[in-house]
């Protein structure tokens, strides 16, 4: 159903380090940097890009908007969360762990990145 997510910051080298981290630690790469300076993250078919906004006004983050990464298991989005936490992201809502409800068992573990943007690493029950 998507093509790509993007998100904005207004500081490209602090966000390089986090997101670096985070895909290095779900088994990814190291961030591809384009001609215009875009971040740009290849893995497992997606494509997840990081860039200063293109109308040169500041990048906000989206209120009630969450970014999903998908983790194989427990054990990768607890390393995911760890790797953001070193790497400059804040940890929020609860800690990382299985949640219920609707009949779907999930384990997510929830950052936000340096930019303020609420990103998710989830894996199914």
């Amino acid at each position: 159903m998507f093509s790509h997510v993007m998100v904005g910051t207004n500081d490209l080298e602090k966000s390089k380090a986090f997101y670096d981290a985070l895909f290095t630690a779900i088994g990814g790469r190291e961030a591809i940097t384009d001609p215009k300076g875009r971040l740009i993250y290849l893995h497992n078919g997606g494509t997840f890009l990081v860039t200063p906004p293109i109308d040169g006004q500041p990048a906000t983050h989206a209120n009630g908007g969450t970014i999903g990464f998908a983790a194989e298991n427990p054990e990768q989005a607890d390393a995911w969360h760890a790797a953001g936490v070193a790497a400059g992201g804040t940890p929020i809502e609860d800690p990382p762990g299985w949640r219920e409800g609707g009949g779907m068992k999930l384990y997510l573990a929830y950052l936000r990145d340096p930019a303020g943007n609420k990103i998710c690493a989830m894996c199914r029950g």
